[in-house]
Order: structure tokens, then C-alpha cells, then sequence
């Protein structure tokens, strides 16, 4: 990983945030959940499934913790705050625009519905496209894509070019259950690019923590460090997402600082609540101000093509019927809904297997990462978008963009990045080069149908 080991988050064995605390409650009610009565017989059919360590994918989660989206829309938090993100690559110093770039990272946590839901586990080939029109006249544009169910990873590919600015990334999030609360391990990295500066700023997550999952209120938390840095200007932010302790402390609080890698030696100092008002601290002359206040903060939701005009794979079609009922709060016709998706998943890996076909990401392919590869040092993305944007103008790469894959109101899908149903190679034959993504071996698949179940993965995001 190019943060290195030292650089990695608390693992759940060595967090404070990972032991089962019952914990005084004195949080604001928008983290909480208060299950009802009548959703406590659904979770009394969880408590059944669950042991102290087991993995959450294998577990049957009730719909009412569900949040009205699939994971690959919720991604699109992270790029809600145009007004953070837009003005980075303009800033002419590079330790100020090096803080602009954790001003951005911390700007989107605060988004997310009121108490503790977690987003519809995405399908393996289910995409996401949307984009958003700013007040300059310019536009954002994004894809995304599952690239793979067990682990799973989602995909996804951001860029503004007139503001000179792309991120890639994959959250590969990996969940575990620990005894009254669930944990979301958030590995994968997202690389954001400054396209007229070319610097790299390497992002990764906190973890995510639901509390409270079988008997009490639920509550949301993050923990855990994360960290931005960014190779070219040689700067580290190391961010701790605090979580309450039994006797002290408060919720949503974080603290970090933002230091020359070099040398260790420490520029600035951050702390706040993440969900409320965050300060930077110069270390040299003290001053001290309000870095970014999600207090009142409005964000900024994208754009997407009308339901008539997307595809049955795509996240808002597949899912139109379990986000209605969600809405309605019609748990049944929800509950009936995503089960009817997650049979036709689990008959598709079935007949794969049975027939010997490959599968592979539709938008995306592999790093090319690896000793003096063409991506060295990005192997923990796994997967990028499988498409040059190179254009000499903003308007060139725009086009590059919409070729890709329809974004816009009123675009037809091209048959570029159509899957042809090729088979598997033939023994001590090597697959293509331009196959996209990984070759699937039948036994592979095989142990993907073993391990289904009709269940989100078990993320706990808000």
C-alpha cells in the first residue's frame, strides 16, 4: 500500500472503538435509531445468526436499517461540497492547498440520514452514473461500477476538467460483529489528482461503527485513524476519528495534524466534531480558526438521467421498487423487493458456473500497478475506470467522458464497453489482453454461490 504500514488504521483487535461498550447515551437524537417493537422480532431473527467475530455477508439484515440508496449514489457524499472542492487546484501555495484538500476530506461526513442506516449492498455489474452543473457553468461527472461481490468493492471514477481535477477510487468495505455493535472496516484508498499541478493526494477512510444493533438505541459512530497525503509536496494528515469512551469523552469528535513526512515536524494541529464546526490550529504562531462548519452546511446532490432512460442494471432502476417501499416504510414489500434482486444475482453467478463463463467489471479494469507498472504505487484501488481521458482541453476530455458510458439526459449507451460472452481459456492458454478485469475460475465461482446469502454485506454506513 502506498501509505505503508505505518500509515494503516487501528485494526478492531487494537481499537478503543472496536470493544463492546454499553455506553451513556447523550448523543443528539439524528445518530440514533429507537427500534420499535414490531422491528424487534427482526432483530431477535438476527440474534440467532450472530457470533462475537462472524463476518456481517453472511447474516440477514432487516430493511428498516436501510438506507433509501444503493452504496455506489452514496459515494457521490464525498464530491456534495463544490465549494470546497472546486477551488484546490487554484491555490497557489502548496502547504494551503494541501490543507484545502483535508478542508474537502472532512467537508462530507455530516451527510447522511438521520439515525443509522446503511446504503443497499450494490450488485456485482450494477452501475451508477451522475453528474452536476455548477454555478461557473461547468460540470462534474461520475461513474461507478460494483466490480466484485465477495469481497465487496465498489468502483469509481470523478472528474470536473475544467477545474483540472479527477479522483479514483474503491471502498472495499469488510464487516464485523461485535456483540451489541457491527463494524465496517473501510479499506481501499481514493487518489484524487490536481491534473495542473500533477500531485497525488492518497485518501483513506475512518471505520464506521453502528452501536446498539441488538437491544437499545442504535447509534452511528466513526473511529479509528485515516490519513490524506500527498507524495509531490512530501505533507501527511493524520486524522483520528474519536469514538466515546465509557466515562469520557463526547461523540463525533476528531483530532489530527497535518505534518511534513520528512521530518515529522508538525505544521498544524485539527480538532472539532465532524458532523459540527472542525478547527485548524497553526502550530508556529497559534492562531486558531474554524477550518470547516457542517452545522448548517448544504450540500450539493447530483444530477442523473431520468428513470425512463437508465438501464435495468443501473442503481436507481434496479432499486426503484425497495427505495419506494423504504419511503413508504412498507418493510414487506421491501423486505420481497431486494430479495427478488438478490435471487436473480444468485442465479446469474449459478448459470455462470454452470456454463463456464467469465465475469468481469463492464466500465472498469485491473491497476496495472506493480515494480515500474504504469500505475506503481496504486495498487489499492484494484480497479480504475477502463477508459483515456487525456483530451487537450476540458472540452475534449468531457467528450472522452460521455463516451464512456451515458450520463447525460437524453444519451444512448454505446456498445464499446458492451460484455461479449466470452469463455473461460483452455488449459495453459492465457486469457486476452484487453479482457477487462479478473479471469473467474468455475471452482471460483463455484465458492461464490456457496457463500451468498440474501443479505447486505453488513456495512454499517450512515
Amino acid at each position: 500500500m502506498v501509505l505503508g504500514h505505518s500509515h494503516r488504521r487501528s485494526s478492531v483487535a487494537g481499537s478503543r472503538s472496536s470493544t463492546e461498550e454499553n455506553r451513556p447515551d447523550s448523543a443528539s437524537g439524528e445518530d440514533e435509531t429507537i427500534v420499535e417493537p414490531d422491528q424487534g422480532n427482526v432483530l431477535s431473527h438476527i440474534i440467532s445468526q450472530l457470533r462475537p467475530g462472524a463476518d456481517l455477508s453472511r447474516v440477514v439484515l432487516p430493511t428498516f436499517i436501510l438506507e433509501p440508496r444503493s452504496m455506489l449514489e452514496r459515494i457521490t457524499n464525498f464530491m456534495a461540497h463544490p465549494e470546497t472542492l472546486l477551488p484546490m487546484p487554484t491555490i497557489e501555495d502548496p502547504t494551503q492547498r494541501f490543507v484545502a484538500v483535508v478542508k474537502f476530506y472532512l467537508s462530507g461526513w455530516h451527510i447522511k440520514p438521520p439515525g443509522v442506516k446503511k446504503p443497499l449492498n450494490p450488485i456485482l455489474g450494477e452501475t451508477f452514473t451522475c453528474y452536476w452543473d455548477y454555478p461557473d457553468n461547468t460540470r462534474g461527472y461520475y461513474i461507478s461500477e460494483q466490480t466484485s461481490h465477495h469481497p465487496p468493492k465498489s468502483s469509481y471514477f470523478y472528474m470536473a476538467p475544467e477545474h483540472n481535477i479527477r479522483i479514483d477510487g474503491t471502498l472495499k468495505p469488510r464487516s464485523k460483529f461485535l456483540g451489541n455493535s457491527a463494524a465496517s472496516l473501510m479499506e481501499g484508498i481514493a487518489i484524487l489528482r490536481f491534473l495542473n499541478r500533477n500531485e497525488k493526494y492518497f485518501l483513506t477512510q475512518p471505520n464506521m461503527y453502528a452501536r446498539g444493533i441488538l437491544f437499545g438505541k442504535m447509534k452511528y459512530e466513526l473511529g479509528d485513524h485515516s490519513f490524506v497525503r500527498c507524495p509531490e509536496t512530501g505533507l501527511v494528515a493524520d486524522i483520528e476519528f474519536k469514538t466515546k469512551g465509557y466515562f469520557s469523552g463526547t461523540y463525533n469528535a476528531i483530532g489530527g495534524v497535518i505534518k511534513q513526512e520528512s521530518t515529522g515536524k508538525v505544521l498544524y494541529e485539527i480538532s472539532g466534531l465532524w458532523n459540527e464546526a472542525m478547527y485548524i490550529k497553526d502550530t508556529l504562531t497559534g492562531h486558531k480558526e474554524v477550518l470547516f462548519d457542517a452545522t448548517n452546511a448544504k450540500h450539493t446532490p447530483p444530477l442523473a438521467r431520468p428513470l425512463q432512460e437508465q438501464e435495468e442494471r443501473e442503481s436507481q432502476k434496479l432499486w426503484y421498487k425497495v427505495v419506494t417501499a423504504l419511503k413508504e416504510r412498507n418493510q414487506d414489500v421491501a423486505t420481497d423487493e431486494k430479495s427478488r434482486i438478490e435471487d436473480m444475482q444468485r442465479m446469474e453467478a449459478a448459470h455462470r458456473a454452470d456454463d463456464g463463463v467469465e465475469w468481469h467489471p463492464r466500465l472498469f479494469r485491473r491497476v496495472h500497478g506493480g515494480h515500474g507498472g504504469p500505475e506503481e504505487g496504486e495498487e489499492d484501488l484494484d480497479w480504475i475506470l477502463n477508459a483515456r481521458i487525456d483530451g487537450a482541453t476540458p472540452e475534449e476530455q468531457a467528450q472522452q467522458i460521455l463516451a464512456i458510458t451515458p450520463i447525460l439526459p437524453g444519451q444512448k449507451q454505446s456498445q464499446k464497453f458492451a460484455i461479449p460472452p466470452h469463455h473461460l481459456a483452455a488449459p495453459g492458454e492465457a486469457p486476452p489482453e484487453d479482457v477487462i478485469g479478473p479471469i473467474k475460475r468455475k471452482d471460483t465461482e463455484t465458492a461464490e454461490i456457496d457463500e451468498f446469502v440474501d443479505a447486505e454485506d453488513g456495512s454499517t454506513h450512515g
